[in-house]
């Protein structure tokens, strides 16, 4: 994309609402703009940095074998009824009254939707184990809205639901989740604790919060500093193998890591007091395991191995997609901007024309534009007739890990100059060996 030719509003003073660095840096970039309290526009800068994130996300169910689907926003409220939650779930929920005079819900989620779904077309435990996930807009009437798209009142979510025939299996489930978010996190650049939980208004007996560490963060975290060396890396996942799913996440959950709301003093005074941490930190997503609470309610019933009729065992876990670009800025930033993750970032690289106009630094710009497009790494090629310094700051504040620099001195000696926005480091050389390095290091992303 050329600079010149998109729509990239970046502002130059800090928004007076913003309270966080995710908020003020993506005001500040043209990421977002606001439409009421806790609802917005994703601008392109944005909205690509979403869908990046949404498309890690799929690609990570997908390989835990679970199903893709959307389910509607608008909700019958007689489904909620069903269950229980329509007269409890609070003033978060926001409710509507159709034309006909009918009883409707913006959802804040889904379990009832697929819960009857799921009814509606499954009888036999032969059809199990299902797991059903979508990606959809969902909408909580938070009293104060605040800090972005961190607490705004529409968000975007991956919510899923796991249909079991037994405890074990719905535990099965429940470790495939665990080990596809860790997945899915890594991929993003993040180091995401799963924390025993508060189950809330969704209910339900085991559950996990997983928790970027950052000093803007909610929740206060208590955990045992062992855990931050833990990673998956390229260890190859078999999501058949119940045992080594097991193993995985008997490793991350072992050390002790907890919320406030499940914060236990006296099991946290035998971790070793050097190891002993506290902080805090933004949730990103949750694991649930709530057995028959919605089966029982609304009749998610299947015939067993035995020929009884027999409620499934669910469990819900979700993903806090649009959530995650703000986490991902407050984990990486400095100050003059974001610091995008190979994984998530809107571009691969960037190019700087230090001397617009000038033949020798055109045609050397149009051919790395054309060479990292057709090596498919999508460069942003600011082309605009702007001072050097103004074209650096917009690259530092946008945040692409990798600038790659045009001008005369360097052309005269037959290179560009390659640099890491995470580390400041630059090196020469010329283009052909830029792109190959770009290639390399996009290779496993």
């Amino acid at each position: 994309m050329r600079l010149s030719r998109y729509f990239l509003p970046v502002l130059k003073e800090t928004p007076a609402e913003a309270q966080i660095a995710s908020h003020r840096l993506m005001l500040r970039a043209g990421m977002i703009k606001q439409s009421s309290a806790g609802i917005y526009s994703w601008l392109p800068l944005g909205y690509r940095v979403l869908r990046n994130i949404e498309r890690i996300v799929h690609e990570e169910q997908q390989r835990a074998g679970h199903i893709p689907m959307l389910m509607p926003t608008l909700q019958s409220a007689d489904l909620w009824r069903e269950s229980g939650r329509y007269d409890a779930y609070g003033p978060e929920m926001l409710r509507i009254r159709d034309r006909h005079d009918r009883d409707m819900l913006y959802g804040p989620t889904n379990e009832e939707m697929i819960t009857d779904i799921f009814r509606s077309h499954v009888a036999s435990y032969r059809d199990l184990p299902m797991t059903l996930y979508h990606i959809q807009w969902k909408f909580r009437d938070e009293v104060r809205p605040r800090f972005g798209v961190m607490r705004g009142r529409e968000f975007f979510m991956k919510d899923g639901y796991n249909f079991d025939v037994s405890y074990e299996d719905a535990m099965y489930a429940y470790d495939r989740h665990m080990v596809s978010y860790l997945r899915t996190y890594e991929r993003m650049g993040l180091k995401a604790i799963p924390m025993r939980a508060d189950s809330g208004p969704i209910g339900g007996e085991d559950t996990h919060e997983f928790l970027v560490l950052a000093e803007t963060g909610e929740s206060e975290v208590f955990y045992d500093s062992a855990i931050t060396d833990l990673t998956l890396g390229d260890r190859a996942i078999d999501y058949d193998d119940r045992a080594s799913l097991r193993a995985v996440c008997e490793e991350w959950t072992t050390p002790y890591a907890r919320t406030d709301e499940t914060h236990d003093e006296d099991v946290y005074a035998g971790i070793p007091e050097e190891r002993r941490r506290t902080s805090r930190g933004i949730e990103v997503g949750q694991i649930f395991y709530f057995g028959t609470k919605y089966s029982d309610a609304m009749g998610a019933i299947v015939t067993n191995e035995d020929g009884e009729r027999v409620p499934v065992h669910m469990g819900s876990h979700g993903i806090g997609v649009s959530r995650l670009v703000g986490a991902i800025i407050e984990a990486s930033h400095d100050d003059k901007g974001i610091i995008w993750p190979e994984g998530v970032t809107p571009y691969r690289a960037g190019i700087v024309n230090l001397r617009q106009g000038d033949a020798e630094a055109d045609a050397a710009c149009e051919q790395l534009y054309a060479a990292l497009g057709d090596a498919g790494l999508d460069p942003l090629y600011d082309d605009r007739d702007e001072r050097a310094g103004a074209k650096f700051a917009t690259m530092d504040l946008i945040g692409l890990p990798w600038r790659i620099t045009v001008g005369p001195r360097g052309l005269a000696k037959g290179v560009v100059e390659l640099t890491s926005r995470r580390t400041g480091e630059s090196e020469e050389m010329p283009i052909d060996a830029a792109v190959e390095r770009l290639r390399a290091i996009y290779a496993g992303v």
